[in-house]
């Protein structure tokens, strides 16, 4: 079994991480560190240029929570999926057999996301195993 993490870098990912990495380690579980990488838009070079890059971050920033994951003796993976986040998780928690999905949530409004369709919200609605959505520190 395993934990998956949405992560990339934001306020709410990093507050999301320490949470992550404690839960893994204390119920000896691999820590998945997902990052989604679909560009907004899907047709033309335009599209393949912006996931190359979406990509590149991807693992910079998975890199840097696969550091701390190591550092505090963590099983860890990273994934990078080429899909957008909420579907990158739900992908990645299902061929992991994860048993609980961790998402940051920071900048938006209930009400926001709920129109909008925060990953957090989707993860909530879509999600057939627990999500625990981590606010971010001020």
């Amino acid at each position: 079994m395993t934990i998956a993490l949405g992560y990339d870098e934001s306020p709410g990912a990093r507050a999301a991480l320490p949470v992550a990495i404690d839960i893994a380690r204390r119920f000896g579980e691999r820590l998945v560190i997902v990052y989604g990488t679909a560009p907004p838009g899907s047709l033309g070079e335009e599209a393949r240029s912006h996931e190359a890059a979406l990509r590149q971050a991807g693992d910079e920033a998975a890199g840097h929570a696969l550091a701390e994951a190591q550092a505090a003796g963590v099983d860890a993976v990273v994934e990078l999926v080429s899909e957008r986040p909420a579907p990158a998780l739900l992908d990645a928690a299902d061929r992991h057999g994860a048993r609980l999905i961790v998402v940051g949530t920071w900048g938006e409004s209930p009400m926001r996301g709920a129109i909008l369709g925060s990953t957090p919200h989707k993860l909530l609605h879509l999600s057939t195993r627990p999500v625990l959505c981590v606010p971010a520190l001020d």
